[in-house]
């Protein structure tokens, strides 16, 4: 899951704790005493949903789908494509707009500080909508690994399996939000 899936199933806690989920892909290590309670609990939350989505069967299936040489890529395409269809199919303007203060009122960690000013001056949450404007996003990544591009070299295959992707998020985001309602 990717910054507007993790926003989706932690919405309904405090702004601490949102900001927690939105931020910890930029917190390395498991000592987390140097983050306020809230914005703790929010990084072990945002962790607990990577590890369940990273198990769920859909996710394990695409995967083994995955061109074999970006195969072990997929899985940071993939939390994007779940942030295309929560896009196009629950826009939530007012859950968006709460991201970009929560995250324009703190610091980000270091790890994040230079991406997220992009973030909201680009408004990429609501862009995420535009599967065009996602696959570039999937193919900055890329950019910034290091070696041959291997998520722009992704991008195809993810336009072929377009239906097989909607379908697979279908199945998996109800499961997430059980799994993780508030």
């Amino acid at each position: 899951m990717n910054f507007l899936a993790h926003a989706w199933l932690s919405r309904h806690g405090s702004d601490a704790f949102l900001y927690g989920n939105l931020i910890a892909d930029g917190v390395k290590g498991p000592d987390l005493e140097s983050w306020p309670a809230p914005v703790a609990s929010g990084i072990r939350h945002h962790r607990q949903v990577d590890a369940a989505i990273d198990r769920h069967a859909e996710v394990l299936r695409l995967l083994q789908m995955a061109p074999k040489a970006q195969r072990r890529f997929a899985g940071i395409a993939l939390d994007l494509i779940w942030d295309h269809f929560l896009a196009s199919r629950h826009p939530d303007a007012a859950l968006v707009e709460r991201c970009y203060r929560v995250l324009g009122e703190r610091q980000a960690p270091a790890r994040l500080e230079r991406m997220v000013p992009s973030l909201i001056d680009g408004d990429w949450l609501q862009r995420y909508a535009d599967f065009d404007f996602t696959c570039r996003a999937i193919a900055g990544i890329g950019q910034r690994l290091r070696g041959p591009n291997q998520l722009a070299a992704l991008t195809p295959w993810l336009r072929d399996e377009y239906d097989n992707l909607e379908a697979a998020f279908v199945t998996l985001w109800p499961d997430m939000q059980r799994r993780f309602r508030d």
